[in-house]
């Protein structure tokens, strides 16, 4: 039987400040996140911009896929693709390595194979647990479908799925054009035909 080694807070930052990947903490465990493939890269630039474009002019702050999320129930620290902050951004300050943002209030994940089963469940579940959040969105690096949930009560969420027949995706307060979203992105036929 192989015994886990679990880590400290401090440690998993020290780990951070001289990694040269992503490391997400998972409750004392460190986690390496894989590169990702050109659909999900071309993904969070278009979508990042699209966003930046619409609230630029408000409070609202637009964060990419560097920045840190603390979700402090679940005890982790992990990385989304975008996230969304229009109250003052609230971050637990390290003395080494990354602030971790306290009060996200739109995550996106731009899905992959290896970690769709976890943005929508385990992921999601520690997500609902940090107060500000308020929508998840999640993007398909496959084919043309984007679903938005958004928070409608305590224990209440409503989700809503794009797809190529629709023209508008509806973020927080900002109508982005699907196209735009999937502007220049290249699907393998092969990966396009398994959804």
């Amino acid at each position: 039987m192989q015994t886990k080694t679990l880590v400290t807070h401090d440690e998993y930052f020290d780990l951070l400040l001289k990694s040269d990947v992503k490391l997400e903490y998972h409750s004392g465990e460190v986690v390496a996140m894989a590169g990702a493939q050109p659909a999900h890269n071309r993904i969070c630039i278009t979508l990042s911009t699209a966003l930046e474009n619409c609230l630029e002019a408000g409070e609202c702050v637009v964060l990419n896929n560097d920045q840190l999320i603390k979700v402090e129930k679940c005890d982790k620290y992990t990385f989304s693709d975008v996230v969304v902050v229009c109250a003052k951004p609230v971050y637990e300050k390290s003395a080494r390595g990354l602030d971790a943002l306290e009060n996200p209030e739109i995550i996106i994940e731009v899905l992959s194979d290896s970690t769709e089963q976890y943005d929508r469940s385990g992921k999601f579940d520690c997500y609902k647990t940090i107060p500000s959040f308020r929508e998840y969105v999640l993007v398909s690096s496959v084919k043309k479908k984007v679903e938005v949930i958004k928070k409608i009560g305590d224990a209440e969420w409503l989700s809503y799925t794009y797809t190529e027949n629709d023209e508008k995706v509806l973020i927080g307060t900002c109508t982005v054009l699907l196209e735009k979203i999937y502007n220049k992105v290249e699907f393998s036929a092969k990966e396009s035909d398994a959804f």
